[in-house]
């Protein structure tokens, strides 16, 4: 008997000290995401403040850029789970380009974020990718840092591109890729353009009346 209650005290202070160590492991790792998960957001956030200046040129709008915007709710034409900013460009009171942040959940290792600008017209005068998790040296070439390959896209529209068009050349499409890295060309491609469709069918929810 007295065996039986010495070994329960044992397994009982080692679940015990289990628990403790659980209970203190967790509140760290609550601590640690706290802390930093603000700083990868707001430095993210720089990042695409820094992009949204390259994606529409300076000389097209006089409004306050980073500060007008509109928000989207989760669309599927965009993928995006949660509420995100389309920013409005204007020249006095007139719109004059909007910028779209998209989704392509299908990188190869992962989700790519992009900014599309488009004009009124409907053609695109720039795209840039905010965030990706690509293969560095190779599917990193999205990346304006890392090459010129992004800006292919500029002057591309629904009407000068047709829908066969939006693909990689391999696919039949106008787009060139890097051999190699055909899935991170397909997922961006597949974005953009799925960006130019969400504007035509909201032209009008973004004070574009043309």
């Amino acid at each position: 008997m007295n065996n039986f209650i010495k070994k329960n005290k044992i397994v009982g202070r080692t679940v015990l000290v289990m628990i403790i160590f659980g209970v203190i492991f967790s509140t760290i790792l609550e601590f640690v995401y706290n802390e930093t998960n603000p700083i990868i957001l707001k430095s993210e956030a720089e990042a695409k403040e820094r992009l949204l200046l390259q994606v529409v040129k300076k000389e097209i709008y006089n409004n306050d850029l980073i500060n007008s915007y509109i928000e989207i709710p989760p669309n599927q034409r965009l993928k995006n789970n949660s509420p995100i900013k389309a920013y409005v460009a204007k020249k006095g009171s007139k719109v004059t380009a909007v910028i779209i942040e998209t989704r392509a959940p299908n990188g190869y290792s992962g989700e790519i974020k992009i900014l599309v600008g488009i004009n009124s017209k409907g053609n695109i005068l720039g795209t840039r990718v905010i965030k990706h998790q690509e293969t560095p040296g190779l599917g990193d070439y999205i990346d304006i840092n890392k090459s010129e390959w992004i800006n292919i896209f500029t002057a591309s529209s629904l009407k000068n591109t047709s829908r066969l068009e939006w693909g990689v050349k391999k696919d039949q499409g106008k787009f060139d890729y890097v051999s190699g890295a055909t899935i991170t060309a397909r997922a961006v491609i597949v974005a953009i353009n799925e960006a130019l469709i969400y504007f035509k069918e909201n032209k009008l929810k973004m004070g574009i009346d043309v």
